[in-house]
């Protein structure tokens, strides 16, 4: 059966003067994350990742442990979701009518719990259709970057193919909904919930893709025990 596995990126650098670089746990996560991968015997025919240092560094990193060398293809549209222009145009209107999210932002958004309320906020607002900031990109623009970007790589792979897509939170909970063939105010739950480095298996037949398995980091858990490390974090 033809796979798509998308690949959340290792952990980034939250509260750091540049978040899109991966941490040393980051590094670790996406580095055991290849190793995995290939002990299970999986072996990619293609991987591609957005134009983020995160992803292209996660995938670098997780390929390592491939038993041949696999170019990584980056396209844009596997970005993750445009959150610092999110919480610049439309945090001010979802403060509008959201005093709860007005409290949260009036205590600061450098604790990693509050500022994830935030985003659930804007995101949703985002996704609805009272949401027309022409300054920014629509979620209908977004949604069908995803959209397209998974009907290219299967078109251009073929059937038969394992491919590798190292990606961010967002860009795996647009995929997963649309797969499902959910609404956009659907797709937060499968946004917030994913782990870093945590694995998602899509099956596809020429125009047919269906969900294996959402969000699994079960061998960054085991590993965590053997290795007497934290390794499993969602920021």
């Amino acid at each position: 059966m033809a796979s798509i596995y998308l690949i959340r990126h290792g952990q980034a650098s939250f509260g750091a003067e540049n978040y899109d670089e991966l941490s040393p746990l980051g590094r670790l996560q996406a580095t055991l994350t290849g190793e995995h991968l290939a002990r299970t015997g999986l072996k990619f025919d293609a991987a591609y990742c957005g134009t983020l240092e995160r992803q292209k560094d996660t995938g670098t990193l997780a390929l390592a442990a491939q038993p041949d060398a696999i170019p990584l293809i980056e396209d844009a549209r596997l970005d993750e979701v445009r959150n610092d222009e999110h919480l610049e145009y439309l945090l001010p209107k979802v403060l509008e009518t959201r005093p709860d999210i007005k409290a949260v932002v009036d205590q600061g958004l450098d604790s990693s719990k509050r500022f994830q309320k935030v985003i659930e906020a804007v995101f949703n607002y985002w996704v609805s259709p009272d949401c027309d900031e022409p300054a920014i990109q629509s979620w209908a623009e977004y949604s069908e970057g995803v959209h397209s970007v998974l009907r290219d790589i299967i078109k251009t792979q073929g059937g038969g193919k394992t491919i590798g897509v190292f990606t961010s939170g967002g860009t795996i909970a647009a995929l997963t909904a649309a797969v499902l063939k959910l609404p956009g105010s659907a797709t937060y739950q499968f946004y917030e919930p994913v782990f870093n480095c945590s694995v998602t298996q899509l099956f596809y037949s020429a125009d047919r893709v269906s969900l294996s398995y959402f969000n699994d980091c079960s061998f960054l858990r085991e590993l965590s025990v053997s290795r007497g490390e934290k390794l499993v974090t969602y920021r």
